[in-house]
């Protein structure tokens, strides 16, 4: 039975090795997005000093922690335990997702392993992060888009907008494939295309809490609100701005 995505049951296995306690809080606040945190555990070697400073992080967000030791230089034991227990738990049928966090590629057989039985697969790392996990995953958030930014969104403007030749491409892929005949498009359309198109577009990443407030800063789109009648919502449009004529 699918359930609704507020319910859908998650399990949080976290790659301590590749991954920092500073970024825990929030992002259990970003896993409440897509679901509810059922299982939550993280793997390493408690006995370091590298890990220590999980401990209390650990205790305050109710995670787990699975002890697991280094037996032989070189070979990565805490990723084969994540593994092994991500597959059995797949198995029992319990949850809908698995949120994997880690900024190691080990891990990119499992995302896609975890989509082909059916399951969505949510990636959290940092963007040192390897592509193939990246595209392996349903959606890949990266853990500084987590954190408040340094420069607030309110002082990017048009005037001091810097073009990215990927965020580019994939906003005219997006809103061209969501296009009706007069070229405007619903931001939540495009927003779906967007994902679609690439598995870590977040614009956070460009410094904007939304993408309504992305596309509006862009210089080469126009954002309007479509009336629904009194007393509903409006819906968010979009477009690419029309050439200008020649004179």
């Amino acid at each position: 039975m699918t359930r609704p995505n507020d319910q859908a049951r998650l399990a949080v296995l976290i790659d301590a090795d590749n991954a920092h306690a500073k970024y825990l809080q929030a992002l259990f606040v970003e896993v409440a997005k897509f679901g509810t945190a059922s299982v939550r555990r993280a793997y390493g070697d408690w006995t370091t000093n590298q890990l220590r400073s999980w401990k209390d992080t650990l205790l305050d967000h109710s995670v787990q922690p699975i002890q697991q030791f280094s037996y032989t230089q070189g070979k990565n034991a805490t990723d084969s335990a994540l593994i092994i227990d991500a597959m059995d738990l797949l198995h029992t049928g319990t949850v809908d997702g698995f949120c994997l966090v880690s900024s190691d590629s080990d891990f990119t057989r499992l995302a896609a392993r975890v989509r082909e039985q059916g399951l969505t697969a949510y990636g959290f790392g940092e963007r040192k992060t390897p592509k193939p996990f990246v595209a392996a995953c349903d959606t890949f958030v990266y853990v500084e888009n987590l954190v408040a930014p340094e420069t607030p969104e309110e002082t990017i403007d048009r005037s001091e907008w810097k073009h990215d030749p990927k965020l580019d491409s994939l906003l005219k892929e997006a809103v061209t494939t969501a296009a009706r005949d007069d070229d405007w498009a619903t931001l939540g359309e495009v927003g779906s295309n967007l994902s679609r198109l690439a598995s870590d577009f977040d614009s956070r990443t460009w410094g904007f809490s939304k993408l309504k407030d992305l596309m509006g800063a862009h210089p080469s789109y126009e954002v309007s609100h479509q009336s629904n009648g009194e007393g509903r919502q409006s819906t968010v449009m979009v477009r690419r701005k029309p050439a200008k004529r020649r004179r």
